[in-house]
């Protein structure tokens, strides 16, 4: 544990990484805080309202560390304009709030991490992306684009920033792959398209101890893929994780088209994705416990 870092502050604690999260901190006798809308336990959850600019500034003076995990979720619902206008807002206005408070309250922080998403990269194909490759053109790209801007400000007062892309995380609690078991759970294994864009995952506890290991390693700075270091096609992801459930399925590919006209733009979340490199932060010394995706679904499949 850096002993000089002790106070950390998460928004979006309430969220599936974020519980992992502060479990794993508090396990390593970090002092964890969250910022809420709602009212908690006093001294552990101060409140705040990224929409009206409000937040109590005791949880700024107090902290060490800011991590921000807060913005509505991705995939809960069909992409109408306004759905899509809350995605960003989410994002831009929780991320600038912190920026703002950190640029005009007194404070101690030293380290601010933010998430990100590796729908920075958009549809890449079988290119291998990596950290300089440029956004997507799409909305989850100027999405990503915006929100790490967002975050980047916070150098500008000499705290050292870190963002992680992440991708997709794999956990017990919810998330993607409690949806992808429950086809499978029939006998139904639905493949994308023709199953052959890449997806690129993370367990969850490496996840954490990737945001742990920024927190240790003061030479950290700037913008790291958060993925496993071998990346799978869908086709692939479905297979090994049937067989993780130890189930008969048959595979059944869904037209892109189908889902489209399911979904409606959304459908890009499914139906395509990127090969993407987790290299940068190999190179600071971090091993990953879960390369493999089927390593992954042995621990996480019950």
């Amino acid at each position: 544990m850096n002993t000089k870092l002790k106070n950390i502050l998460i928004a979006g604690g309430t969220g599936l990484i974020g519980k992992r999260l502060s479990l794993y901190l508090e396990s390593k006798n970090y002092n964890v805080c969250h910022l809420s809308r709602k009212k908690g336990k006093p001294g552990k959850t101060f409140l705040w309202d990224p929409e009206k600019g409000q937040i109590d500034k005791e949880a700024i003076t107090n902290a060490d560390i800011i991590i921000n995990l807060a913005g509505a979720g991705i995939a809960e619902k069909r992409w109408t304009k306004d759905r899509k206008k809350l995605i960003i807002n989410s994002r831009i206005s929780s991320t600038n709030l912190l920026y703002e408070s950190l640029a005009t309250l007194p404070n101690k922080v030293q380290l601010f991490i933010n998430a990100s998403a590796i729908g920075f990269y958009g549809d890449a194909g079988d290119k291998i992306v990596n950290e300089t490759s440029p956004a997507s053109n799409d909305f989850l790209g100027k999405t990503c684009k915006q929100w790490e801007e967002a975050a980047l400000q916070v150098k500008k007062l000499n705290i050292r920033t870190v963002v992680f892309r992440f991708g997709l995380v794999l956990a017990t609690e919810g998330g993607i792959l409690q949806e992808m078991m429950k086809p499978l759970k029939f006998g139904i294994a639905p493949v994308f398209g023709d199953g052959s864009f890449y997806q690129s995952w993370i367990h969850i506890d490496d996840l954490v101890k990737m945001m742990e290991k920024a927190i240790e390693d003061e030479n950290i700075s700037g913008i790291y893929n958060a993925v496993a270091p071998l990346p799978v096609t869908n086709k692939q992801f479905m297979m090994q994780l049937g067989k993780a459930m130890n189930k008969k399925f048959l595979p059944i590919k869904i037209p892109g088209g189908l889902m489209k006209l399911a979904l409606g733009e959304m459908a890009e979340i499914v139906i395509t994705g990127s090969n993407v490199s987790p290299g940068k932060i190999m190179s600071t010394g971090f091993n990953f416990t879960y390369s493999r995706v089927e390593d992954a679904f042995r621990d996480l499949v019950r």
